[in-house]
């Protein structure tokens, strides 16, 4: 397993993960998967980039059998902690899908709130990762993935800088643990227009079904707008 910066600072945050805003629309995300996935009790299904677990205890609550990978092991540890039955996790690091055999056949994967996808894109390992989320379904198998809106961040974030020629997103932000202790960070976000994200998934084996403007706790069937800071693909592996 490979080492990525992305470890220190889940490391610091711990459970204050929990505390920031973006993570508090966990059951309507949820109720929103669950329809358009078409999920029932006891389907599997793979969290790719599941941090501390939240929606794979709100799925596993709901009857899905949901397996967990973060490449943060202090993640992985607070989702064992509040594990919920049928949930269940792993430290795995997401670049490495396409050589894990014990990870096949799944109904579904998800990738949600850049978990594994996005973060890895100032490394260039965004296509292996969807790539390797395609080996982890089985044939017919969906997948929904959100990735941050690069319209949205050229229109709204002029704190940071935008890379314009390889479409990450980079600033400094500060992020507080448990104690409320400040470390300042920098942060690389991989940005995507509705096209890019055609384009990648489909030369890795999916067909696109929709792509929706989204935002955290938001997550509706919208066309691809500049207003929202997320897009939402949902996808069948061909």
């Amino acid at each position: 397993m490979t080492d990525h910066w992305f470890e220190p600072m889940a490391s610091h945050m711990g459970r204050a993960y929990l505390r920031y805003s973006f993570t508090k629309g966990t059951v309507q995300e949820i109720d929103f998967l669950m329809k358009h996935l078409d999920l029932k009790p006891g389907h599997r299904v793979l969290d790719v980039g599941c941090g501390p677990g939240r929606h794979a205890h709100e799925l596993a609550r709901r009857g899905v059998a949901v397996h967990g990978i973060d490449i943060s092991q202090d993640f992985i540890d607070i989702a064992n902690e509040d594990a919920v039955e049928g949930s269940t996790f792993e430290r795995f690091d997401a670049r490495s899908l396409g050589v894990a055999e014990h990870l096949r056949g799944f109904d579904a994967v998800i990738c949600l709130c850049q978990g594994a996808f996005g973060l890895m894109t100032a490394h260039g390992d965004d296509e292996t990762v969807v790539r390797g989320m395609a080996q982890c379904l089985r044939r017919g198998g969906l997948l929904a993935l959100s990735a941050f809106n690069g319209y949205f961040a050229v229109k709204y974030h002029v704190d940071a800088t935008f890379d314009a020629l390889r479409g990450v997103s980079h600033e400094v932000t500060e992020i507080r643990n448990t104690a409320g202790e400040v470390r300042q960070v920098d942060l690389w976000t991989g940005c995507y227009t509705p096209r890019e994200l055609r384009l990648l998934l489909s030369q890795c084996g999916f067909t696109i079904n929709s792509i929706s403007s989204v935002e955290p706790g938001v997550y509706v069937e919208a066309p691809p707008t500049v207003e929202t800071p997320e897009f939402l693909v949902r996808a069948t592996k061909n």
